[in-house]
């Protein structure tokens, strides 16, 4: 069987790939490894606003309760919500059922550790093994010990009281718009920007099961550019179907990505003397223009593996409080152990505000690089091996040859399908597409089917 758990948990179409059975054996599996088969353990459950969590909610949940452990539905919060609850509650694990910006059809499960952060490849491989062995889990408790489900009310306003306490600095006056893109965040982003003082208009904030992310919210900033030109709008906020990623819209509604926020956050944690270590965190997708942002500013720069769990694994290692994706996924690890969209917008904001300049202004301290990606249809079985075939190797080593420094070439495989993705950077966009289109053909015509 193929690996289980992907990137980011355990995704797939719900009520086909991501059945109730294998909920309920997620549960069941997942809860009696991470407490140590601990009797009378506490897991917290959140979930996006999709139609299929209820159904997820319900197997999950009892398989938590069936190996003794008490499931604190927390119902639908963004996604930080529950690693932050999960160490305020001192609760054995959290779990999210979600499947982030993907369309409605998807969902996904990603559990969390005691501490907050998201499982080990080891423990997540230990989890994947029980559930396909014969024997699974033998315990089965009775009576008094079977666990039981608890409704817990106020799980937002407990995470918006933490998102207050992040930030001292007041938005009174301040105009955003903000996406809620029809998902997780449809309560708790308005609530806590109008705690902040903000003048706020909001917009795909009414779910209603099946539009989470429908043309709208971080994948779709389309309509958020447009209502900030039209209204007048400082800036604009969109998150993603369980907000734990954001993208930005300056006054003029151009785009603020993930290195962006980055960019200004950085500078802004360096001048207040919070910066740790004076080092930010990004992964090999970063633009080549952050890099040089960071150098100009006496700011370190250290990449990873594309994912925001190689970003927090190395952010845990070198002791370092910032680091993100492009994609909009952003640690303030003093803060919270995850991705945290609601909290990267208050802190973007704060940033701004601070500064005395505008939301362009910031954003355009930092010049981007052109960048193409494309990807390459090969087998699955192959989609490894690009290093290893010699023309490959060849072409990738005279492009970046060519590029002088002025440009890179990042191949890697797709973690959930049968692509290689290809992104080279650079100075000229017209030759680097050309470029990136050969390359293309060379990886189908030798790793393809």
């Amino acid at each position: 069987m193929a690996r289980l758990f992907g990137t980011d948990g355990v995704r797939g179409v719900a009520n086909s790939e991501l059945t109730p059975e294998l909920a309920f054996q997620l549960g069941r599996v997942a809860t009696y490894v991470i407490t140590k088969g601990v009797k009378q353990g506490k897991v917290i459950v959140g979930m996006d606003t999709r139609r299929s969590c209820d159904l997820l909610e319900a197997a999950l949940v009892a398989g938590i309760c069936s190996v003794g452990s008490d499931a604190l539905c927390v119902g639908v919060v963004p996604t930080p919500t529950v690693p932050h609850l999960t160490r305020k509650y001192e609760a054995d694990a959290g779990v999210v059922i979600s499947a982030s910006h993907n369309p409605v059809e998807f969902n996904g499960i990603k559990f969390f550790n005691r501490d907050g952060f998201k499982l080990t490849d080891e423990m997540e491989d230990e989890i994947q093994a029980i559930i396909e062995s014969s024997e699974g889990i033998a315990y089965r408790p009775t009576g008094r010990d079977v666990g039981q489900r608890i409704m817990v009310k106020n799980g937002v306003g407990e995470y918006l009281d933490f998102l207050e306490s992040a930030t001292e600095v007041s938005l009174k006056g301040v105009k955003i718009v903000l996406d809620c893109a029809n998902g997780a965040s449809y309560q708790a982003a308005p609530a806590i920007f109008e705690r902040l003082g903000a003048e706020i208009t909001v917009i795909n904030h009414s779910p209603n099961g099946l539009n989470i992310n429908v043309e709208c919210g971080s994948t779709h900033p389309e309509g958020l550019q447009e209502l900030v030109l039209e209204s007048g709008a400082d800036f604009g906020l969109a998150f993603d179907g369980d907000a734990d990623r954001l993208k930005a819209v300056d006054e003029h509604g151009n785009m603020i990505d993930g290195d962006h926020v980055l960019a200004i956050c950085a500078r802004a944690m360096k001048q207040q003397g919070v910066l740790k270590n004076n080092m930010v965190v990004g992964t090999i997708m970063a633009n080549l223009g952050l890099n040089h942002f960071l150098a100009d500013e006496g700011i370190e720069f250290v990449q990873t593996k594309v994912g925001d769990r190689y970003v927090l694994e190395k952010m845990r290692e070198g002791d370092y409080v910032l680091g993100g994706e492009q994609s909009g996924h952003i640690i303030f690890l003093e803060h919270n152990t995850t991705g945290d969209g609601l909290l990267s917008a208050i802190k973007l904001a704060e940033a701004i505000v601070k500064s005395g300049k505008t939301a362009s202004e910031l954003a355009n301290s930092l010049t981007k690089y052109p960048q193409v990606l494309l990807n390459a249809a090969v087998s699955n079985q192959n989609k490894h091996g690009y290093m290893e075939d010699a023309e490959v190797a060849k072409r990738i080593a005279e492009i970046e040859v060519h590029f002088h420094g002025e440009g890179r070439v990042v191949i890697r495989p797709s973690g959930t399908e049968p692509l290689v993705r290809v992104m080279l950077e650079g100075k000229d966009e017209i030759e680097m597409r050309e470029m990136a289109t050969d390359l293309v053909k060379l990886i189908e015509t030798r790793l393809g089917k």
